[in-house]
């Protein structure tokens, strides 16, 4: 399967919404760690993970925010300028935003690459000992970015996808669109 877009362009704009978000509206210092990619889901976890659906014409992704429970909480304190020592319905909220904000931000330059775009609204899940995964393989781009004590991964996952085009009984035709 071809890559929607290279490696480095995505890493790239990653860096720039994450920059944008956390030191205009969290005032907070973060250095970029080294990307990698994951290609199987992660093993168990603990802490909090927000995913947002991407969708265009031809491509479907996903954008995800990751971190500790103790990372989510230093985040949602400077968002919303109160203390949170422990995660609760604003912590969840606060990094739903987080994640709303930065993966809209990836999303407006990838508007520019690949034409409109469609963001769904963000899932959160936070626990002790739970696993993420998706039907499909997918190869993840994880961009880590690190304020002391905090690490903050930002994943995103672009995939094509295939069309299908089908007649109706009344000689339409219609397409379809399938993920690989």
């Amino acid at each position: 399967m071809e890559q929607l877009l290279d490696t480095t362009t995505v890493i790239g704009m990653v860096h720039t919404a994450a920059h944008e978000v956390l030191s205009t509206m969290l005032d907070m210092h973060v250095e970029a760690g080294e990307p990698y990619h994951e290609n199987a889901p992660p093993g168990s976890s603990e802490g909090v993970v927000s995913f947002l659906g991407l969708a265009g014409a031809d491509w479907a992704g996903t954008g995800c925010l990751r971190c500790s429970s103790a990372c989510a909480c230093q985040l949602a304190s400077r968002f919303l300028m109160a203390e949170y020592d422990a995660v609760n319905d604003d912590v969840l909220d606060a990094f739903a935003e987080l994640t709303n904000m930065i993966i809209g931000n990836f999303k407006n330059d990838l508007e520019h690459r690949v034409g409109p775009t469609g963001l769904s609204l963000p899932t959160v899940i936070h626990g002790r000992n739970f696993a993420t995964r998706s039907l499909r393989t997918e190869d993840w781009i994880v961009v880590p970015f690190r304020n002391g004590d905090c690490l903050l991964e930002i994943k995103i996952c672009l995939q094509a996808r295939e069309k299908v085009a089908t007649v109706n009984r009344y000689g339409e035709r219609q397409e379809f669109i399938l993920g690989r």
